[in-house]
């Protein structure tokens, strides 16, 4: 997916418009995309989205940490339908405080399960305003047709 739309916006083959977006966004990076990927098959996406991400949007902030270090949403291995949900709505206070402290109104992320686990915890940390897009999604909402 990363490499398909870097290959599109590179080619020109798709135009994106940076100031589509006036708020500020932050990435998250992914369990299985980042450190899971890199354990197992050597390699980590983690510039790529970040390129991504430069070419949609001119305020967007990392996380801290960030990449490797990056704080699991608690939502990992589709916590979501275990119902464990006082764990998992718990877990994901961490990844709650680290957003919030970017003071960013939008999450980009490119995980289904991370996706949900987001919107399905973020009212309990009275961050009802915090709208959650995949990177395609911020992709899509950025061309210019």
């Amino acid at each position: 997916m990363f490499d398909l739309l870097i290959e599109y916006i590179k080619s020109g083959r798709i135009r994106l418009d940076r100031q589509r977006f006036d708020v500020r966004a932050t990435y998250h990076d992914p369990c299985n995309y980042g450190r899971r990927a890199q354990k197992r098959f050597g390699y980590g996406y983690f510039a790529e989205p970040r390129w991504i991400m430069d070419q949609c949007l001119e305020d967007w902030v990392d996380l801290h940490p960030d990449r490797q270090h990056q704080i699991c949403c608690g939502g990992g291995g589709g916590a979501l339908t275990t119902g464990y949900n006082d764990e998992r709505i718990f877990y994901g206070r961490r990844k709650m405080d680290q957003i919030r402290a970017t003071g960013a109104h939008m999450l980009v992320l490119p995980c289904h399960s991370c996706h949900g686990q987001i919107n399905s915890i973020k009212a309990t940390y009275d961050m009802d305003g915090l709208t959650v897009k995949y990177l395609w999604e911020l992709v899509a909402d950025c061309l210019m047709l």
